[in-house]
Order: structure tokens, then C-alpha cells, then sequence
């Protein structure tokens, strides 16, 4: 299995970082070049997964309301669910594959840092690649990315982070809506909690992490961030835009019934 996720993932992005290298010798262009690409690779999917979790996050209210007619009823709860999600063609599970994707190139690309930087395994180079011999840990002579401990980095992926979750979280509703609103305010207080903690967790490990990682992860999550933003001013356009529409329509059809 090793020797198939070798061959697959990290040879592959080992033998590009160092290609890169060769060109562009920086290593935090070189981390900047290979996040661009690997987004670039997972784009369609990373999409479907924004869109899944927009629509999720949208059919909130509506879920909360099953939740509050059956209540008590876990088995009409789940069926009533269910049959929402179809109706609305949302896949509830559709936000998770760009993280199941993700996760083996984040180990991957551990790995190919930890032997760039400490000058191992370039036997594993293809033919065409050179071999550098060495490669400066230091990117734009400021930061040392093979250093654990970077604050910095560390905060820039939390501020990613926390702007990516900002976009998806909803606002409570008004005081005095009802009781149904209650169990809306209710999951839109976790939704907050998650929104500040998912972000120190960020910190938390990126600290500990070496310097290319936690900037990788502040890019990756940043480039995402900007897909989400034109990905939801696209579909906020269409949405404006079949409103216009069925406005128009309903003008043409009061003045033909007159």
C-alpha cells in the first residue's frame, strides 16, 4: 500500500516540487506553484462540494421545521429528510470528497517537505528532473519553512480558516419568531461556536507544524475562500436574474388578463 501511495502521490509531487525548484529557486513560490496546481486538479469537485454546502446550509430552516413536526419520531425525521434532500437535489454527503481528496496529498506533501529540506530521497528523482543537491529552506529570506513553530503562518491559516466558515454561517433569527425558531437559534449558536473553534484548532496544529505546511494550508484555504466567493456571486447572480424573469412574466400575464 505504501509503495502504491509512493508511486501515485509523493514521487509524482516530489519530482514537481524539485522541477519547480530548478526553475524558481524559493521554496514559497515553489509551495504557491504546487497549491495552485493541486486547486487547479480538484476545482470540479471542489465546486460541487461548495455548492453541496451551501445548499445544506440553506435547507437549515426547513430541516429544523421537520425536526419540530416529527419530534420525538426519529424514524419520520429521517424519511421526511431524506425526501427533502431528493426534492431539492442536495447531497448531504457531497461536501466531504474534496476532504477525503485532500488529506493524502496533505500527507504527501509532509513528506516530500521533510526530504527536500533535509536533502533525502532524490534518488526517487525521474531522469529528466536535476537533482539540486540542496534546497534553501528559507523563502523570500524571511521565513524558514522547514521550521515547526511558525506563529505567523500558523495565524494567517486560522484568518483563512475562519473568512472560508464565515461565508457558510447563518444569522439567527429575530426574538419572539415562535418556538420553531428556538431550535434555529439554537443551531445557528453551534454553527457560531464551530465557526471561532475550527480556526484555533488551525492555529493550533499549524504551529506545530513545519512553516511550508501551514503556509500550503493558509493557501489552500485561502484559494478556496476565493472560489467560494465567485462560485456564491455567480449563483446569487442566476438567482437575481430568475427573479427578474418571473417579475417580467408576471407583469405580461396582469396586463394580457386585463
Amino acid at each position: 500500500m505504501g509503495a502504491i501511495f509512493e508511486a501515485i502521490l509523493t514521487q509524482p509531487i516530489f519530482n514537481l516540487f524539485v522541477w519547480i525548484y530548478n526553475l524558481i529557486p524559493d521554496v514559497g513560490i515553489v509551495i504557491f506553484v504546487i497549491t495552485l496546481l493541486i486547486k487547479l486538479a480538484l476545482f470540479p469537485s471542489t465546486n460541487k462540494s461548495i455548492k453541496a454546502q451551501k445548499d445544506l446550509t440553506e435547507l437549515q430552516p426547513k430541516l429544523e421545521a421537520l425536526k419540530k413536526k416529527y419530534e420525538g419520531d426519529q424514524q419520520k425525521i429521517a424519511t421526511e429528510t431524506m425526501a427533502l434532500y431528493k426534492e431539492h437535489k442536495v447531497n448531504p454527503f457531497g461536501s466531504c470528497l474534496p476532504l477525503l481528496i485532500q488529506l493524502p496529498v496533505f500527507l504527501a506533501l509532509y513528506w516530500v517537505l521533510s526530504s527536500v529540506f533535509e536533502g533525502d530521497n532524490f534518488e526517487l528523482l525521474y531522469s529528466f528532473v536535476k537533482n539540486p543537491e540542496h534546497i534553501n529552506s528559507v523563502t523570500l529570506g524571511l521565513f524558514d519553512l522547514k521550521e515547526n513553530g511558525n506563529i505567523f503562518l500558523a495565524l494567517l491559516a486560522g484568518a483563512a480558516q475562519f473568512i472560508q466558515a464565515k461565508m457558510f454561517t447563518r444569522k439567527q433569527p429575530a426574538k419572539g419568531t415562535g418556538t420553531g425558531a428556538k431550535d434555529e437559534s439554537m443551531a445557528a449558536m453551534m454553527n457560531k461556536q464551530m465557526l471561532y473553534f475550527m480556526p484555533v484548532i488551525t492555529v493550533m496544529i499549524g504551529y506545530q507544524l513545519p512553516g511550508g505546511l501551514a503556509l500550503y494550508w493558509f493557501l489552500s484555504t485561502g484559494i478556496t475562500a476565493l472560489q467560494q466567493v465567485i462560485l456564491f456571486r455567480k449563483h446569487n447572480g442566476d438567482d437575481s436574474g430568475k427573479s427578474s424573469d418571473t417579475k417580467v412574466s408576471g407583469v405580461i400575464e396582469g396586463k394580457l388578463s386585463e
